[in-house]
């Protein structure tokens, strides 16, 4: 366990400290910034154009534009983008040090090779979750520190549903929790890639495509794809907005999270086994 927890912490140090790695935090700092910004100047009249429309059948009282909306927005807005900030990272782990020759001196420590992939999936799990970590404190914390608490109005499938604000806290921690699920699929997958493929780059453009791909086939409700789309990892990325809706349908989101998990597995283990059988000698 020796050599592994040292290849783990070494890992761990290389793809911190990577500049591309700044880069995911740099995003995500920017687009909470610039829509809290858009939002605290122009925000009322937007919410006041929104909600004329329920006035009629509502009566809307307290404080609609609060923290809990602008969390929800810009959840929504950096959950489909943040799949590439992970891939960025994630996707030349073994690809990368293949590349450049490094892997070689890596093989040579006393870890075996599934302890390397191991660490390395690890390393990309914990760099994703200080993304959604930065994430969670920029659109819940500072979001309420700027707007202030108050329920949250949200669409959805069945239409506008009204959460309560002293029923709201757990649902978010849920939701963060989904939502590093989904983007630990699209860690595993790019580790997958990069230990199939020697380039550093293509990895991460295959991901991309693949992400690209899945959700136009989710976009179309058509018999063909019907019966593929429950078992595309993309169509689950977005189970966290189920816990949302007033009753939370546990079902739907455990099948979410089902996909979610065989889908890491999956990619996991045929890193393992292709790393397992790389030829780094060449």
């Amino acid at each position: 366990m020796g050599g592994f927890g040292a290849i783990l912490k070494n890992e761990l140090y290389k793809t911190i400290r990577r500049p591309r790695s700044f880069i995911g935090f740099v995003v995500i700092l920017f687009i909470c910034l610039m829509l809290q910004g858009a939002f605290y100047h122009d925000g009322k009249e937007l919410i006041s154009f929104v909600t004329q429309q329920f006035e009629s059948v509502f009566n809307i009282q307290g404080n609609v534009l609060n923290g809990n909306l602008i969390c929800f927005i810009i959840l929504q807005t950096l959950i489909v983008q943040m799949p590439l900030l992970v891939a960025l990272v994630t996707g030349d782990l073994v690809s990368g040090e293949t590349a450049s020759g490094t892997l070689r001196f890596l093989l040579t420590r006393s870890a075996s090779r599934t302890q390397i992939v191991l660490a390395k999936w690890l390393s990309g799990l914990f760099y994703t979750l200080l993304l959604l970590l930065l994430l969670g404190i920029m659109a819940l914390f500072v979001s309420h520190w700027i707007f202030g608490s108050g329920d949250l109005m949200s669409l959805n499938s069945e239409g506008l549903t009204v959460i309560r604000a002293d029923d709201i806290n757990w649902r978010w921690g849920y939701s963060f929790l989904i939502a590093f699920l989904s983007l630990s699929v699209v860690a595993s997958l790019a580790t997958m890639l990069s230990c199939i493929m020697d380039n550093s780059i293509t990895p991460i453009v295959t991901v991309m495509a693949i992400i690209i791909i899945f959700t136009i086939v989710g976009m179309f409700d058509l018999p063909s794809f019907d019966v593929i789309k429950p078992f595309l990892f993309t169509t689950h990325m977005i189970a966290w907005k189920n816990l949302f809706e007033d009753p939370v349908p546990v079902n739907d989101i455990l099948f979410s999270v089902g996909i979610l998990m065989v889908h890491i597995v999956l990619f996991l283990s045929i890193s393992v086994y292709y790393f397992n059988r790389k030829d780094i000698t060449t």
